[in-house]
């Protein structure tokens, strides 16, 4: 109960804290990486969009990190409600990426979004065990479809899917190797609302007109995900 209410309580003070950015990474000494960076990829199912308003990091150092990474997440809206978005799929992509440079291996990745197909803003703190961070150094001999090439790959994403009710489900993922579960976790709402009731429960962006069609035709399949 402790570790929760600590975890709870980091939470918090992350997303208060969310449109800062410390400590600043240039004072820092680099993490020692097999590699220059590890990324951070958001993505969402077929039609469900979102708008990511942060995601801030608790690294191994015990560092904390805000508003890494935010906007929209990769998405695909196929017209004539051909798309799909129950589910994930068996082989998500890495998503929309951007590299966490300067920042070590994470302990806690915490996330806050708009749902926009509901619409709803949910919180979520995604815990990155030991074993997690071990693999995320492990290299593997791969081979790239998309070039044919043999290489060495690590698997150094962390994509994050986000989907309605609060879901958020991730993946250790490489740029040539298959996707590793990390875990299927569940938010809570905000009770601020969206953009932490700055803009008067105004959400970031309108649906897709795609996007739109879809729910109208067969709404969200909650429980899906």
């Amino acid at each position: 109960m402790r570790k929760v209410l600590l975890v709870f309580g980091l939470f918090i003070a992350l997303t208060a804290c969310a449109n800062k950015r410390e400590p600043d990474p240039l004072r820092l000494p680099p993490p020692e990486l097999p590699y220059r960076t590890w990324e951070i990829g958001l993505l969402a199912p077929n039609y469900m969009e979102v708008w990511v308003e942060s995601v801030d990091a608790l690294d191994q150092r015990g560092l904390a990190y805000y508003g890494v990474h935010g906007g929209v997440s990769a998405i695909q809206n196929p017209p004539n409600n051909r798309g799909n978005p129950h589910g994930w799929p068996a082989r998500p992509g890495a998503g929309k990426t951007r590299p966490m440079t300067g920042v070590d291996l994470p302990e806690i990745v915490f996330v806050r979004w708009q749902s926009l197909a509901e619409p709803q803003t949910y919180r979520v703190a995604i815990p990155i065990s030991e074993k997690n961070r071990e693999e995320m150094l492990t290299p593997y001999s791969a081979f790239c479809r998309f070039d044919g090439k043999h290489i060495q790959d690590y698997r150094k994403i962390i994509a994050i899917g986000l989907a309605p009710g609060g879901i958020a489900k991730a993946w250790l993922s490489g740029d040539c190797l298959e996707p590793v579960e990390i875990g299927r976790f569940e938010g809570t709402i905000s009770p601020e609302g969206p953009s932490e009731g700055l803009t008067n429960g105004r959400y970031a962006l309108p649906l897709a007109p795609a996007a739109q069609e879809y729910i109208d035709a067969h709404g969200i399949p909650f429980g899906s995900w």
